[in-house]
């Protein structure tokens, strides 16, 4: 009778860490937060350290690390640190590296630059042109280990191109990943014992039951992947910034989270002939992971962030412009959100516009208003559009806003489109410039009762000029009315820097609360 020797993969992975580095959210200067790019690499660099002799660690970066947090702010206008990140990545021991679709938030050379002192490859296998680029290194790694030979198949989520500035991805196209896994994988089966896909993407249905869980776009592609291509031991995910650990088809997948606060473990067990017998998956909570100080490369830059983020940028008279309520200020309208329509009204001579509270964690301004208040509640680098569109596109948009909300016993809440699977808070905009109001009561669809404009009702016909962020502009966020071809001019700055300006020349800034949008239950 033949023995059986069992070995051990661990897959480890992190997604969607956003430049969220030290364990703090940077909402105050002693704020602590148990999360981060150190303790999740410190997880990873203790097992891969940790390892027995017949386990093999594999760790995989799975994208959107290099955007997101005032870290990264700080770092995308200071181009001697950009490195930093890199610096850490490269101690953590990653085997690969996959671009995600905000690290093309400032462009190539910001990719370049935080990426230079990495030692393992950036994979993007349905990215055309990321290698000529320089932003990428080949569509697969294969390492060989213990003797198991290991493909690693990089992909990114296709749907870039509906969100991102055209000049930050010149030459590339992003293709769905369906066919190239279709070619890629039986390949690479050919190849290696162990097949893993990391992808920057998401999962499109439930797992168990397979049910579409949102639209069937190249967004997020992950069930149709294990659905439809044969051949993969393990999936990677992020994009989503759910908490996964699951099978679909019997494959063990990850999605860890954000912000650093999971490590996705993904362990197969392999038989004498490499060959996968069993596997599992989990979620390694990195809160209670005490961070290996030799990950931090340069200990002072952390007090320097902070003084940065500290600097006073203009003070605030007349209405609150705390947020207590992100429900009452979606409901109503809020100071703070009155003020990004006017920094981007001024900037592009128009007088309408809208925007967005983020996410329920934004919490306004105080009457002094510092850099950090600014980054934290405003956390993406985008550029103002102003759009010429008729009369029946701005209802068309008003009517996807007023969609946010259902009504149940005399209750408003928030519709599950907008919250599952994925939260989208950034997908509902206030605007300013305009009196309306949305009806409840009535259809979705149908819910846009009024709609003023200079004290006049807005016709179908009608051209008007409306400012937005660009992400909105290109028609993200299901705002198909919109579109880079209604675009009449854009900034060349960021709205965060925007408004930086804009309070130095109205210091002190009179904050108003709005009352031109009406809501009926």
């Amino acid at each position: 009778m033949t023995h059986v020797m069992s070995k051990t993969i661990k897959i480890l992975s992190t997604s969607d860490v956003h430049g969220f580095v030290y364990p703090t959210d940077f909402s105050s200067r002693d704020n602590r937060t148990e999360l981060g790019l150190l303790k999740a690499g410190s997880y990873i660099k203790q097992t891969k350290e940790n390892a027995k002799d017949d386990e093999t660690v594999v760790a995989i970066e799975n994208g959107d690390l290099i955007q997101g947090s005032p870290l990264t702010s700080y770092l995308a206008n200071h181009s001697d640190h950009q490195s930093f990140l890199s610096l850490i990545t490269r101690k953590i021991g990653y085997d690969a590296g996959i671009l995600g679709n905000h690290e093309f938030n400032y462009g190539f050379n910001y990719i370049k630059n935080s990426e230079a002192d990495r030692n393992y490859p950036i994979l993007a296998a349905n990215i055309d042109g990321a290698i000529a680029a320089g932003i990428a290194d080949q569509p697969y790694q294969i390492i060989e280990k213990n003797g198991i030979k290991i493909a690693i198949l990089g992909l990114t989520t296709a749907f870039i191109p509906n969100w991102e500035l055209a000049k930050n991805i010149p030459g590339l196209t992003f293709n769905s990943i369906l066919p190239i896994a279709k070619q890629l994988v039986p390949e690479l089966r050919k190849q290696a014992d162990v097949v893993i896909v990391s992808y920057h993407g998401g999962i499109e249905a439930d797992p168990e039951t397979g049910e579409p869980t949102e639209k069937y776009t190249v967004e997020n592609e992950g069930a149709r992947l294990l659905n439809e291509v044969p051949g993969i031991d393990a999936l990677v995910t992020g994009h989503q910034h759910r908490e996964l650990a699951t099978k679909i088809n019997g494959v063990p997948l990850t999605q860890p989270g954000l912000h650093g606060t999971n490590v996705g473990e993904i362990t197969l067990q392999l038989d004498n002939d490499n060959h996968v017998i069993s596997s599992e998956s989990q979620l390694i909570d990195t809160a209670p992971i005490k961070i290996d100080p030799d990950l931090i490369p340069n200990p002072e830059l952390e007090e320097t962030v902070q003084d940065w983020l500290d600097q006073p940028m203009g003070t605030v008279t007349g209405a609150d412009m705390r947020i207590t309520s992100p429900m009452e200020a979606r409901l109503h309208g809020h100071p703070y959100l009155e003020l990004i329509n006017q920094v981007q009204m001024d900037v592009l001579g128009a007088d309408i516009a809208s925007t967005a509270l983020f996410n329920d964690d934004l919490d306004g301004y105080g009457r002094n208003v510092s850099m950090r208040e600014i980054i934290n509640n405003y956390p993406y680098p985008n550029l103002a559009f102003l759009e010429k569109v008729t009369g029946k596109d701005l209802k068309a948009a008003l009517e996807r806003c007023a969609s946010f909300f259902t009504l149940q016993n005399g209750e408003i809440g928030i519709s599950t489109e907008f919250t599952k699977p994925k939260l989208q808070m950034f997908n509902y905009d206030f605007y300013s410039g305009i009196d309306y109001e949305f009806d409840l009561t009535k259809p979705v669809g149908h819910r846009v009762t009024k709609l003023i404009y200079h004290d006049k009702p807005v016709t179908d016909d009608q051209s008007l000029l409306v400012a937005m962020n660009n992400y909105r502009g290109i028609g993200g966020g299901e705002y198909s009315m919109f579109g880079s071809d209604k675009l009449v001019k854009q900034t060349s700055d960021s709205i965060q820097n925007l408004t930086i300006e804009y309070l130095k020349h109205h210091d002190p800034y009179q904050a108003i609360q709005p009352n031109n949008l009406t809501i009926k239950k």
